[in-house]
């Protein structure tokens, strides 16, 4: 991996107030929604080479209103056009962060989970050794890799 193991702690405050800054975000972007898998898929999506598309179309628009169909609204479509583009500024702002944030959750997450590893397999090597208390230890964190019968599958129990 290209990072130096992460060695650091946040506080249960630093979490309820980054929580509550988040909540005070999407208090502010009240129109804000949640699209579905299909929904998404089935939008034509509006990226940097388009907003000039966008742009000139409504400048033609105003010049050309006779060539408006009925259901396009000039004022909506620039508002549409105006929020789309400062919450790209925003996206801008909070994706690096967001993927900085997963990235470190999913850089941790594995050094625990090495290590954790790491003394399961040693408590296994215990355990052949006839340790005591080895075999408790070794039960218990064996479930984690062990297999469960389901109805017409034979799935790992990982989660």
């Amino acid at each position: 991996m290209s990072y130096n193991n992460i060695s650091a702690e946040i506080t249960s405050e630093t979490i309820d107030f980054l929580i509550q800054k988040i909540k005070e975000m999407e208090a502010k972007l009240t129109f804000v929604i949640n699209l579905s898998t299909e929904e998404i898929r089935s939008l034509p999506k509006m990226g940097d080479k388009t907003i000039p598309f966008v742009e000139k179309a409504i400048e033609f628009a105003v010049q050309n209103p006779s060539f408006l169909p009925p259901f396009v609204d000039v004022t909506e479509l620039k508002k549409d056009l105006e929020l789309a583009k400062r919450l790209k500024t925003f996206i801008n702002v909070l994706e690096p962060f967001s993927e900085k944030v997963m990235d470190t959750y999913l850089a941790v997450g594995a050094e625990a989970y090495t290590a954790a590893r790491a003394f399961y397999i040693s408590s296994k090597g215990a355990l052949k050794a006839g340790v005591p208390g080895a075999n408790a230890i070794v039960d218990e964190l064996g479930k984690r890799f062990s297999k469960r019968r389901h109805p017409g599958k034979d799935i790992e129990a990982v989660s």
